[in-house]
């Protein structure tokens, strides 16, 4: 199965400039936790999370409305292909514990998003299991509690 057969076309994204507030707006009325943020010919240069809205409005004694996506976006975001194979993007997911990606084309420029939603309402698992076992072992990946590495504490 490929990303293509999953993915959601109809996406909202932003751009680095796009205010925090604006951005969070957008995911209120879409009701989306994520948003690819394009720069020139709609090439995918980061994306934004509700939580990092959050957290960057939380700690930047700045508001809403002064505090642009492009100073809080994840930068290089992990993406894949619209002929991708659905197992590599979940592998991908597992590896950087997240539960979407934006699908690009050659250029980057974004076709849609590939989320973990996607994935398992629509999907229709083979009858050997093993795409229940894709997902479920994806899902214990982005649920595992990693610590920063700065946060780790030296035992002597």
């Amino acid at each position: 199965m490929q990303v293509e057969d999953l993915m959601t076309k109809d996406v909202s994204f932003c751009i680095p400039s796009t205010s925090t507030a604006a951005a969070a707006e957008l995911m209120w009325t879409r009701d989306c936790g994520v948003l690819p943020v394009v720069g020139d010919s709609d090439r995918v240069v980061g994306i934004v999370t509700d939580r990092d809205l959050f957290i960057a409005l939380g700690t930047s004694n700045r508001s809403a409305s002064e505090l642009p996506v492009g100073e809080i976006m994840q930068r290089e975001p992990a993406v894949c292909a619209s002929d991708d194979d659905v197992r590599s993007a979940l592998r991908t997911m597992a590896e950087r514990q997240i539960h979407r990606l934006p699908v690009v084309d050659k250029s980057g420029a974004l076709e849609g998003i590939l989320s973990m939603n996607d994935i398992v309402l629509k999907a229709k698992p083979g009858t050997d299991g093993v795409f229940k076992d894709d997902v479920i072992r994806t899902l214990k990946a982005i649920c595992e509690h990693r610590q920063p590495a700065q946060s780790k504490q030296a035992t002597a």
